[in-house]
């Protein structure tokens, strides 16, 4: 007789709650849910028609065990049957029986079929009663440790304990030897408790490495049994099940039909009804072993519908029902109608982190976006985006069920959804699963149940990390603790239209096809004046702190190429623009070269080199220069210009010798300083600079430049100088000045009109100021002249006009200067420089005093020996006189108060010769107060260096950052090794921010704002700020995003948010007790070099300080040792704070 429920309770959760509501709602029947404290928010509950709490006062796990509990409210809510899904009380007889007690229907078998064969025991002896061949071992359960001890051994190791009462890999220990067995058998007795409230544990011989083979049961209530084939389940990790297919194509048509028949004869054994598992396990040699029956659905159930098209758990229901199996309702006459149909693959995607042993993971799901489309089916139940993942339940997110005709389309679809599947905020296995449905051995079903553990390189497994949460995470940053959401409006720069010719012909092609010789031939031959454009290095990192990133270049970049094909070269790359790209704007200096390159193929590029500097600020061995002059003409670079900040020839030598051996263009400058007009004045004289330009001539560089950094040279000077080199030397000259003065443009008149061959210039709206002169001015004066450059002023102000709607954007960088300064001439400070000083001097808290360190500038220059100022001696120059105002010291007391000072890094390189030699040597009183009884070099300092071993340097980097090091790599190492590191930690920890545009990652956005943030080819993140939260007791406010029309949040610590500031218990060295190691600036320490205990020595290094760019060294006043030391790598100083205790 036929039933109808009218209501079905489900005492389970999650996906499987999920599974029975929907097929309650295809019969047309009212749901229940049951739900504990910890569920509240979870998905499954409101599902169901009703809900109710259960397990008040419970835990998590007890809340679902309560019989009781939950058959008092199917009453209440007048519930006809209880589906009990699996895991918890799916396998309890007792809650069956309860149910049968009360008329409640349990959908499932009964009671007494439970107690036959729901229990692992009582399985193997219907088993061995029918004649199907099990597994050795004892035939009940161990109630003490001495009869775990006798029962295995009765067996033989390896054995396996086994929860009696249900599955899934709980409760289930392998045990290879008698000194491991007692431990793990009461591990595995605990956890059978709490998973299934019983718990007996059981002892079998275990077999290894076999394939884990399943078969599909169906039973009515009046005797009629199928079976609906087998599943291969032998992919599994800790005795749980990972991957399931169907069939299992690896087994002979003879195996299968054994397996499954023997399976109909188990289930026949106990008239077994509702749906049911019967497993087994298949050995090397093809035998097949009962293992036990699981009288409940199965988690893989979904396998079996897709290639039979039977569903499993509306059968289940219907046969609770009162219906048979041949019946209209459910439409199997008979075995023969049950016909499998392709081949279909289930892979379990939990929220467990396979590169830690697949220990669960906890947390937030912010983003969740599944992969369908056909062949697949999804089942879920606790992922959704804002899904809290708790630790107290099953790790499944969502089962992924694919159908195909063939097992490797099957599996090629089961691939794509898992790609498709965006999970975020927590860990998940979908990195694994991939690589087992990819693997030789899988496709050809030839896995058995030690699958993962012998195939180590399934865990070969790359992260991804959460692009779109790093990149909300950096818009936040900027917007709560640096504009606070009050961002400026920029104009969209206008990138011209341009068609690119077919055929480019420019200064590039011209020393391609010519050779260098060719190139220096043709510029002689030139009558107009020829141009440089310094907007992509100088011009940017004069006026805006070397922030110009490579975004906005390459905007630009075709634009340039074609309307400025007839300019000489573009000054682009080199100085301080290598170190700050990798510093401060996280790119690549050599991406940015070669992605230029690519966009202007037909215009000469032109680099910044300080000799034996390189691009850094020290000297480095002369391997390391050659290989870096070697890989940059590699990358796109054509005229290198090198420079010696002291104008000393033997620290350009090795570059220029490169240079020229890679075929390309060498520039040797002459930095100019002093005034050649004053006649009072006799070290920089004009025959000083005759006989230096003469020297750089013999050395084989092709061009001169005269380099005046600090725009000292006035123009009448500029046509005094230019004249008389003209007289006496016989290579092309090409001018660089800055406008700082405001007379820049005259000096490029009068060095034109003097026979200078090639001048660098910068577009106008980045032009003047600390930068070069402005390019469209000097190019529209020289129109109609002998010198008229043949650029055309239309072309170049398209050009310009993008730059000054860029530029608004770098205002932040910009020094504030507003006009041109003849007090330049007066302080010689170099026009880079002078931009960059002024933040320097106010992260130092001296901002007040700029004025004090722009006349102490003057002073050290003095007191060096009126030096040539040049990166890197014009750093000297200014960090000591940043150094002198911070410590209170002047020319007159410097030499009785600085006695135990440790003097900037810069300071003492510069004494020691490790940047060359000035003219007319070194002050020797200072020197000595500097070093402190070190001896100088005299000789040029890349002699004296080892040369880099860049094999080790590429091993560490290999080993360090798992990377494959390409030689720009290895080089931006050799010259900056923390800067490098920073950078690859950076984007490692934060991604790659290159493809932003520069209003947002300078400036974040504003709520209501939208942006485009591409992530990689292809890719584009439409994001939109809804809205600024309100702070929260944390001090943290939850900014809302839309990110590609989904909804994201994200909280970012508001530094600002501390109202009250903790009192501060920094301790102040005692400057008159040498016993006290003080900070002499403040900073932050990057390396303490020793430990508690320890001997140093008096000049010992015993610490470094970073501000800014310049490193600091903490040197032991006296010997002694060790007695504390107060501070740690990583950590903030003041000025004067103690860091290390001497005794």
């Amino acid at each position: 007789m036929n039933k109808r429920f009218k209501k079905v309770l489900v005492a389970n959760r999650g996906e499987i709650a999920i599974r029975v509501f929907r097929a309650c709602n295809e019969l047309g029947i009212r749901t229940v849910a049951i739900y504990s404290d910890e569920d509240k928010n979870s998905l499954f509950r409101t599902k169901a028609d009703e809900s109710y709490l259960i397990g008040r006062n419970k835990g998590p796990v007890e809340a679902y065990l309560d019989i009781h509990e939950i058959i008092k409210i199917a009453l209440k809510r007048g519930v006809d049957a209880i589906h009990p899904g699996y895991g918890f009380l799916s396998e309890n007889p007792e809650f069956a029986r309860k149910c049968e007690e009360v008329g409640i229907e349990f959908i499932g078998p009964t009671h007494e079929i439970m107690e036959k064969l729901g229990d692992k025991i009582q399985s193997k002896i219907v088993a061995h009663n029918v004649g199907v061949p099990i597994i050795p071992g004892i035939e009940k359960s161990v109630y003490s440790k001495e009869e775990a001890l006798e029962y295995a051994d009765y067996c033989g190791y390896p054995v396996i304990l086994k929860a009696s009462a249900g599955g899934g890999g709980r409760g289930m220990r392998v045990v290879r030897n008698k000194e491991d067995l007692i431990k793990e058998y009461y591990s595995a007795k605990s956890e059978a408790k709490k998973a299934f409230g019983i718990e007996d544990i059981f002892i079998e011989k275990y077999i290894e490495k076999p394939k884990h083979i399943e078969v599909q049961i169906l039973g009515d209530k009046y005797g009629n049994i199928v079976h609906l084939y087998e599943r291969d389940c032998s992919i599994q990790r800790r005795h749980q099940k990972v991957i399931e297919f169907t069939p299992a194509f690896f087994i002979t048509e003879e195996q299968r039909k054994k397996i499954c028949n023997d399976a109909i004869k188990i289930a026949k054994a106990v008239n077994y009804r509702s749906a049911g598992t019967v497993e087994f396990l298949l050995d090397s040699s093809g035998n097949h072993y009962f293992i036990e029956v699981n009288p409940r659905i199965q988690v893989e159930h979904t396998v079996t519908e897709m290639v039979t098209g039977i569903d499993i758990v509306e059968s289940q229901i219907l046969i609770a029902e009162g219906y048979s199996l041949d019946s209209d309702e459910i439409g199997i006459k008979s075995q023969k109608d049950v016909k499998p149909r392709g081949y279909s693959i289930q892979c379990r995607v939990t929220t467990e982190d396979p590169l830690n042993k697949f220990a669960p993971d906890i947390g937030t799901i912010d983003t969740y976006r599944t992969g369908s489309g056909f062949g697949i089916r999804l089942d879920g139940g606790n992922g959704f985006t804002g899904s809290n993942i708790s630790p107290y339940y099953d790790s499944l997110l969502v089962k992924i069920t694919s159908w195909s005709r063939t097992f490797e389309d099957a599996a090629r679809k089961s691939s794509r959804a898992l790609k498709e599947l965006k999970i975020r905020g927590v860990k998940t296995n979908v990195p694994f699963l991939i690589n087992v449905l990819n693997h030789e051995d899988f496709l050809r079903g030839r896995c058995n149940t030690g699958f993962i553990a012998d195939n180590p390189e399934l865990f070969d497994i790359i992260t991804k990390r959460d692009i779109e949460l790093r990149i909300l995470n950096y818009i936040g940053e900027k917007v709560i603790n640096e504009t606070k959401g009050n961002k400026p409006d920029f104009d969209i720069p206008v990138v011209p239209k341009v068609v690119r010719p077919k055929e480019q012909y420019g200064t590039k092609q011209i020393l391609d096809e010519k050779g260098p010789d060719g190139l220096i031939e043709w510029i002689k031959n030139q009558k107009g004046l020829l141009l440089t454009d310094t907007t992509m290095r100088d011009a940017h990192q004069s006026l805006m702190a070397t922030r110009m990133r490579t975004r906005d270049m390459m905007k630009i970049a075709k634009a340039v190429s074609v309307l400025g094909n007839d300019l000489f070269s573009l000054e682009m790359w080199g100085g301080a623009t290598f170190d700050v790209s990798y510093r401060f704007l996280k790119e690549s200096p050599w991406e940015r070269l070669e992605l230029l390159r690519k966009k202007i193929p037909n215009i000469l590029f032109q680099m910044l080199l300080r000799g034996a500097n390189g691009v850094g600020y020290k000297n480095y061995p002369d391997n390391v220069i050659r290989e870096f002059v070697r890989e940059s003409a590699e990358k796109g670079i054509d005229i290198f210009r090198i420079f010696d900040s002291l104008n000393w020839l033997k620290g350009m030598e090795v570059a220029i010798d490169e240079a020229l051996k890679s075929g390309k263009i060498a520039e040797a400058c002459i930095c100019y300083t002093g005034d050649i007009l004053d006649e009072s004045k006799d070290k920089y004289t004009l025959d000083y600079y005759v006989k230096t330009a003469k020297e750089i001539e013999r050395t084989g560089a092709q061009i001169l430049g005269i380099k005046d950094m600090s725009s000292l040279l006035k123009p009448q000077a500029a046509y005094k100088l230019i004249k008389a080199l003209k007289n006496e030397i016989g290579i092309p000259i090409h001018l660089h000045t800055h406008d700082t003065s405001g007379n820049g443009v005259a000096t490029v008149f009068m060095a034109a009109y003097a026979g200078v061959d090639i001048a660098d210039t910068a577009f106008n709206s980045m032009a003047g100021l600390t930068s070069q002169p402005a390019l469209n001015s000097v190019v529209a004066a020289l129109e109609h002249t002998d010198r008229s450059t043949g650029l055309k002023l239309d072309d170049l102000q398209k050009i310009s006009d993008y730059w000054a709607a860029v530029r608004p954007v770098y205002k932040n960088f910009e020094s504030g200067l507003k006009s041109g300064t003849a007090e330049i001439y007066k302080y010689e400070i170099p026009g880079g420089q002078y931009s960059n000083l002024k933040p320097q001097v106010e992260s130092f808290g001296l901002g007040h005093r700029f004025e004090d360190v722009k006349k102490m500038y003057m002073a050290v220059n003095n007191m060096f020996g009126n030096i040539v100022k040049v990166t890197p001696s014009s750093k000297a120059v200014g960090d000591m006189a940043i150094f002198m105002i911070q410590n209170g010291l002047t020319p007159e007391n410097i030499y009785d108060k600085g006695k135990d000072m440790a003097f900037p890094d810069s300071v003492v390189s510069y004494f020691k010769g490790m940047m060359g030699q000035p003219m007319g040597g070194f002050p020797e009183e200072l020197q000595k107060l500097v070093l402190k009884g070190e001896k100088p070099i005299t000789g040029r300092p890349g002699e004296l260096l080892e040369p880099e071993d860049f094999g080790k340097i590429e091993s560490y980097l290999r080993d360090n950052y798992k990377i494959e090091p390409k030689k720009e790599d290895v080089l931006s190492y050799a010259l900056y090794p923390k800067v490098f590191e920073d950078y690859l930690k950076y984007v490692e920890e934060n991604g790659d921010l290159s493809r932003m545009d520069s209003d947002v990652f300078f400036h974040g956005l504003r709520e209501g704002e939208t942006c485009e943030v591409e992530i990689e080819e292809g890719k584009t993140l439409v994001i939109k700020l809804i809205e600024i939260g309100k702070l929260d007791d944390d001090g943290n406010r939850t900014l809302y995003f839309e990110v590609n029309d989904s909804t994201r949040a994200v909280k970012i610590h508001d530094k600002a948010s501390k109202t009250i500031k903790e009192t501060s218990l920094t301790k102040l060295a005692d400057p008159k007790n040498k016993l006290e190691i003080g900070a002499s600036i403040p900073g932050t320490i990057i390396k303490v070099l020793v430990e508690p205990g320890q001997k140093v020595k008096e000049n010992q290094l015993v610490a470094i300080i970073e501000a800014m760019k310049m490193e600091t060294q903490v040197l032991s006043p006296v010997n002694g040792s060790v007695k504390s030391i107060f501070v740690k790598e990583g950590q903030k100083v003041e000025s004067g704070e103690l860091l290390i205790m001497l005794k």
